[in-house]
């Protein structure tokens, strides 16, 4: 007996296709190199696309799922890549509003190229690192070559960040002080290494220092330093500037944890 036409089986439901993500004019499927993470490979892609000026200070970067069509990887390979870009202090997160490249000043952003290759938290960590030996170094040998000029720019920085109201104020200071410690070194290689990534430092101390409610802590651990090479002492001042600087990368790696 044949079946009724009537009630034949249903026809199967068309299956329903994903909308793709609209492209992102000027954003190209990134090339993956072995020797680079993928997520590195995306932040430097991110740079350019940056850096080609059709993002504006202030203005939002296309989305997670945007960039992920665009660039040819995983969502969580972009998310990673715009996580190295918030580690660099160059874009910034807004809960439920998505990725907005910062109103960065004019400095930052050639330094920014210039560090492209710190991508990433591993190797932020390794600069962190490499800044605290560097520091701990000039201290000492500012200990033993300073001359009244350095020790007058030096306090100088000092008190200023003792009467800062604001966190520009003092993140101005702190790295004055920084600078000053490292040219009165004598050591012009040393002095040249730190003030190559000035503006990123600035930017690191200025995000820990708008996580903190005061400034006092900070600046307590600069007094010493100062103290010790006034003094010629340059145990004490290498070991005052290592606490200083352990203290400070603490704070340091602590906000950029919290602020993933």
């Amino acid at each position: 007996m044949s079946a009724d036409p009537a009630i034949a089986e249903p026809a199967p439901r068309a299956t329903r296709r994903k909308r793709a993500a609209p492209s992102v004019t000027g954003l190209k499927p990134v090339s993956v190199v072995h020797a680079e993470p993928a997520s590195s490979e995306v932040a430097k892609a991110l740079l350019d696309y940056i850096f080609s000026g059709q993002v504006a200070p202030g203005e939002k970067l296309p989305s997670e799922r945007q960039l992920s069509e665009s660039f040819g990887v995983g969502r969580s390979v972009v998310r990673e890549g715009i996580k190295s870009l918030g580690l660099l202090g160059l874009v910034e997160f807004r809960h439920g509003g998505g990725t907005f490249l910062r109103n960065a000043n004019s400095e930052l952003l050639p330094r920014v190229i210039e560090w492209g290759l710190m991508l990433g938290e591993r190797r932020t960590s390794d600069l962190v690192e490499a800044r605290q030996h560097i520091e701990r170094v000039t201290a000492g040998l500012a200990a033993t070559r300073r001359t009244d000029a350095d020790l007058k720019r030096i306090k100088k920085a000092l008190d200023a960040m003792g009467v800062a109201e604001t966190t520009e104020e003092f993140v101005t200071a702190d790295v004055d002080f920084h600078l000053a410690v490292a040219d009165a070194s004598g050591n012009t290689v040393l002095a040249n290494m730190l003030k190559n990534i000035a503006a990123l430092l600035r930017v690191w101390i200025h995000r820990v220092m708008d996580a903190e409610t005061s400034f006092t802590g900070s600046h307590g651990e600069h007094t010493p330093v100062y103290e010790a090479i006034l003094a010629g002492d340059a145990d004490k001042a290498s070991g005052s500037m290592a606490e200083h600087m352990d203290a400070a990368s603490g704070r340091l790696m602590a906000t950029l944890k919290s602020s993933e």
